[in-house]
């Protein structure tokens, strides 16, 4: 049997797990690039890729691993207490830690040193993720409006109100304070481990952001610059070449 090779590799601004989005385009503000390996850095691999809004990435859960199957799984959304079996949950804790994302495409470009690059907003990935394939996304296929969602469903709109000072807010870079504000309005604590008079820290782009949270409302109190490596990630309209679409 052929060994699943590695082709691209994910960059984002979420250094750690905590506070991704629970599902890819839950927050469409959110930009990523995806990079490819050395090996398939052809540009022919992607000919025609920017005629198609949307993409699948079927990807690794890197960070977690298991040494043994379980059967049943806690989903957050539940509480934690609730189990469900592990394959009617999209638990990262797999049998073979596979993952599927749906994403928007909004750019491609020829980077120098990089090869061909794929500018992705919606993604729900960690920084540096592994990714197995990458598959064009097709709505008379893809899409079943009266699909059932079980739990899920109960609580994909869930919201909190998030308070942003102006000054601390000003501190990031323009194009990522949308996303932030996104991020932090899905309520990135486990609804399992909500501590009242808690500081959280979500580090994302480069920062951390503290937050508090009383009677529902999420409260940053500081900003705090941690890391410049995360400044290479491109918006759209950054991005040389983009391209034009027929669903534009």
């Amino acid at each position: 049997m052929k060994q699943i090779e590695i082709v691209a590799k994910i960059h984002t601004d979420f250094p750690d797990k905590f506070g991704i989005p629970r599902q890819s385009g839950l927050v469409s503000s959110l930009r990523a690039e995806i990079v490819f390996e050395p090996k398939f850095r052809n540009p022919d691999a992607i000919r025609g890729i920017e005629e198609f809004s949307h993409l699948w990435l079927i990807w690794d859960f890197s960070k977690n691993r298991q040494k043994d199957f379980a059967a049943t799984v806690a989903p957050p959304r539940l509480g934690g207490k609730e189990k469900k079996g592990v394959f009617a949950t999209r638990s990262p804790f797999r049998p073979n830690s596979l993952g599927l994302s749906s994403v928007k495409l909004e750019a491609v470009y020829i980077d120098e040193n990089r090869g061909p690059v794929l500018v992705v907003s919606g993604a729900d990935l960690m920084d540096g993720t592994p990714i197995y394939d990458i598959k064009p996304y097709l709505a008379y296929t893809d899409s079943h409006p009266d699909a059932k969602g079980s739990f899920a469903e109960q609580h994909k709109a869930d919201r909190i109100e998030v308070v942003f000072p102006e000054a601390l807010l000003a501190q990031m870079p323009q194009e990522k304070r949308q996303a932030a504000y996104d991020i932090l309005a899905q309520d990135p604590r486990a609804s399992y481990n909500k501590k009242p008079d808690y500081i959280y820290g979500l580090s994302f782009g480069g920062y951390d952001l503290r937050f508090t949270v009383s009677d529902d409302i999420l409260t940053v109190c500081d900003v705090v610059k941690i890391d410049a490596n995360f400044s290479h990630i491109k918006g759209a309209s950054d991005v040389p070449n983009k391209p034009e679409r027929m669903d534009d």
